[in-house]
This record gives C-alpha cells, sequence and structure tokens, in this order.
C-alpha cells in the first residue's frame, strides 16, 4: 500500500481553500498539470472523488472533507516538527542528557541549571546518577550528551574529557568530638568511618590517602550519598571524607569541617562527544564551564 505524500494533502488543502485548481497552482508555486496530477494521484489511493466542481467553483466531496480536515491537522503536525528541530539547530530549544555523581548533582548541578534555565528555558536537561565510568560508558554509546566525571580517567576514543573543577577534601566531623586543627590518616582510622561506597573515585582517593600513613580504614558504613552522609555525621554516628565545593552552605551546627594533613582533592572533569556538538549541548557545557575552580 502506497504512503500518501504530505505535497499531494497540501495541494488538496489549497484547493478546498481557494476553491480553483488554478489558484492552489498559484498559491503553491506549481504547474496546473502538478495540480491536477497530485488530485489523481490521491483520488486513485483513496478509490473516491475528493473534489467537487459546481458553477465554476471546486470544492471538496463528502469523502474530500473528511481527508481535508485530517490532511489540516497532519500539516500543522508537521510544520510544528520542523519548527521544534529548527529551535533544536537554533539552540533555542532541545534536550540534553547528562550523567553525574550524586555529589556532583547535589550540590553543583542546580547552580549551572538554575543559569541555564535563566538563559535558554527550553533546554531539558535530563539528568542520570551514573558512576564516572557508566557516564563514559553512555557517552561513547551515544545515549548521554554530557557527562560529569572523577578525574584522573583514560582516554576514551571519540571523547573529549578536560579538567573542570578542583576541590579539597575536607574532614566531616561531629562537633561533639575533640578534634586537632589538621586531621592526619593516624588520627581519623581509629574513629567510626562513614565512607563512600567502593563503586567511586572517591572512595580510591580515601584509600590512598590513608594508605599514606600506612592504614587502611575499616568503615561502619558505606554510601554513595554525601548529603545522607552528612546527615549521619550530624548524629554523631562517624567521621567522613568528603569534597566541599566553595558555593556549598555550611554543613549544621553539629558538624565541623577539617583539612587533611596530608592534602587531598577531589578533581572532576567535564566530557562530551568529540567534535560538533548540538547547539543545546553547547550551552550547558558553557553554564557548566562557568562554575569551573582552580
Amino acid at each position: 500500500m502506497r504512503e500518501i505524500s504530505l505535497d499531494r494533502l497540501r495541494t488538496l488543502v489549497a484547493i478546498a481553500d481557494l476553491g480553483s485548481f488554478a489558484e492552489a497552482a498559484r498559491a503553491l508555486h506549481l504547474a496546473p498539470p502538478t495540480v491536477s496530477l497530485h488530485i489523481a494521484e490521491l483520488e486513485a489511493r483513496v478509490g473516491a472523488p475528493l473534489l467537487t466542481r459546481k458553477r465554476g467553483e471546486v470544492r471538496p466531496s463528502a469523502i474530500g472533507e473528511t481527508l481535508v480536515e485530517r490532511a489540516r491537522r497532519l500539516l500543522a503536525d508537521a510544520d510544528q516538527a520542523l519548527d521544534d528541530v529548527q529551535r533544536q539547530v537554533q539552540g533555542l530549544a532541545g534536550r540534553v542528557r547528562l550523567g553525574a555523581s550524586t555529589g556532583a548533582i547535589a550540590h553543583l548541578l542546580p547552580q549551572a541549571l538554575a543559569m541555564l534555565a535563566e538563559r535558554h528555558p527550553d533546554i531539558d536537561v535530563q539528568v542520570a546518577v551514573l558512576t564516572s565510568q557508566e557516564t563514559l560508558a553512555r557517552l561513547a554509546a551515544g545515549t548521554l550528551e554530557v557527562g560529569l566525571v572523577a578525574l584522573p580517567q583514560a582516554r576514551v576514543a571519540g571523547l573529549a574529557i578536560r579538567p573542570w573543577r578542583r576541590d579539597p577534601v575536607l574532614a566531616f566531623l561531629p562537633a561533639s568530638w575533640p578534634c586537632p586543627a589538621r586531621i592526619t590518616p593516624a588520627w581519623l582510622v581509629s574513629r567510626p568511618l562513614i565512607l563512600n561506597d567502593g563503586t567511586t573515585r572517591l572512595s580510591r582517593l580515601t584509600a590512598e590517602w590513608f594508605a599514606s600513613g600506612g592504614h587502611r580504614p575499616v568503615p561502619r558504613i558505606q554510601l554513595n550519598y554525601n548529603d545522607a552522609i552528612k546527615s549521619l555525621v550530624a548524629a554523631g554516628y562517624g567521621a567522613a571524607l568528603l569534597p566541599h565545593e566553595a558555593t556549598t552552605p555550611v554543613p549544621d551546627a553539629r558538624v565541623v569541617m577539617r583539612p587533611l594533613r596530608p592534602a587531598l582533592w577531589r578533581q572532576l572533569g567535564l566530557a562530551h562527544r568529540a567534535g560538533q556538538v548540538e547547539r543545546a549541548t553547547e550551552h550547558v557545557l558553557d553554564v557548566l564551564w562557568a562554575l569551573r575552580a582552580a
């Protein structure tokens, strides 16, 4: 069964609106024989007359009226689809899929999304909570456009990864604990610990920090949700090592933060597919880049 061309439907609607083959030909910038051919093809496809001629005026038949009504909706939908795509090409609208860890989503990403909503309100960002490896795999597979990943990362063919932020990792401690001005592995390893789970880059950084002092910590609990970890610290359940972004609100009065000795840093990168990217993705990358820190 042959499909009906939108051009043929557009010709039918023009004739119904203008009441003349000749007027429709002029409006559509078509030769009159082409207009006649379009209608003949439609009538052959439908198997019934679509137009009637009375007193020199052309009007749709009953069957033609049904097809004209449906054709108007189809043509409007097609025009809207093209307008939507054109807005996306121009960067005025679109969908951008982004992968990030819970830590980045909790404090850094909301700032970027607020900036994006002010500058480009019709760009929709869909966020997936993923590890860095999952984010890179999805970027390579084409199911994400942007990723926030822990650094360093091995090079991945087809992806661009650039350093984005470098934030200090601090000790988050219950305020009721007496503690030194700087926290060392030897001091902290004997305290109850709340650490990130082993799937995260932060977990590996933490293990390396303790190992620098010859220690191997045994945590009371492992989580991959930094705000939940801070809540447990506030409750006095244990201490944690977490990155602290300069713009992040200070925890409640039940939590104190202390720098580490030796110092520890969490580095994040901004990842996307190499080569030309869509304008909507460029806008998301721009607002994220505005949040970079030395």
